[in-house]
């Protein structure tokens, strides 16, 4: 399997796969993965911050652990609302930062691989993991010994730094977002942060539309009627993943 041979349907939908893989013990990461054809896998793990490096023949792609409720890095990263300089431009928020720097020397180094060199380039992650997978591509448009990422796709991604950071960061992305899902709106804007990338976005109908007001109220009445709350069962990576799939 070629992915820049894929259209946008299916690239999106491999890496909402990917990024729920990436929540995965290895043993069955390993299993889901070769059903998708990707041969080699490495796992990284460091003081809690966690990614999987998928590969085939032609493609490398990191993809990025979200937040686990049971663990308290996690948690812990995503409080630390904190703005502090990046690596690259300006400033991004400082518990995503602080999970990146834990993984990205091992990351770098993989990357950097003469063999890896040839290959294309990739990053993807959901909610946590959609904001390191962001800040990772940064880093690798920006390290002039590493391939410039193809592109970048993230799932419920909260933002991840200020507007000159996010203006700065010259790689493909898309970025989807389902109906009212609560994460992707946080960090608050009034603290400077903001989004990159092309939003995709998910309509309570399963549409691909605009958010607003009329939307968000039928999302809700619909989780109400359900029992559920919309904002956090939106934001689960298997909805987006079927989601894109009837949107699309």
């Amino acid at each position: 399997m070629d992915i820049i041979s894929l259209n946008f349907k299916d690239r999106s939908l491999l890496f909402a796969n990917l990024a729920r893989i990436a929540y995965y013990n290895i043993d069955k990461a390993k299993s889901q993965a070769k059903k998708l054809g990707f041969s080699t896998i490495e796992f990284y793990d460091r003081e809690g911050a966690q990614a999987y490096r998928f590969m085939n023949k032609t493609d490398l792609v990191i993809a990025c652990r979200g937040t686990e409720p049971t663990c308290w890095n996690d948690i812990s990263a995503d409080l630390k609302a904190i703005p502090v300089m990046s690596e690259t431009i300006s400033r991004v928020h400082k518990g995503f930062k602080e999970e990146v720097d834990e993984l990205w020397p091992m990351v770098c180094e993989d990357i950097n691989r003469k063999t890896n060199l040839k290959k294309n380039l990739w990053f993807c992650g959901h909610s946590l993991g959609g904001a390191m997978a962001t800040i990772m591509a940064s880093r690798a448009k920006f390290n002039d010994e590493l391939n410039d990422p193809v592109e970048l796709y993230t799932y419920g991604s909260p933002r991840v730094g200020w507007k000159k950071y996010v203006e700065s960061l010259d790689v493909t992305h898309h970025r989807w977002r389902n109906n009212n899902d609560i994460v992707t709106k946080v960090p608050l804007w009034i603290m400077g942060y903001r989004h990159h990338g092309t939003m995709h976005y998910i309509t309570s109908d399963n549409k691909i539309g605009k958010p607003g007001f009329k939307d968000w109220c039928k999302g809700m009445w619909a989780g109400i009627k359900a029992r559920k709350f919309d904002s956090i069962g939106d934001h689960d990576i298997i909805a987006y993943h079927t989601n894109i799939s009837e949107a699309m």
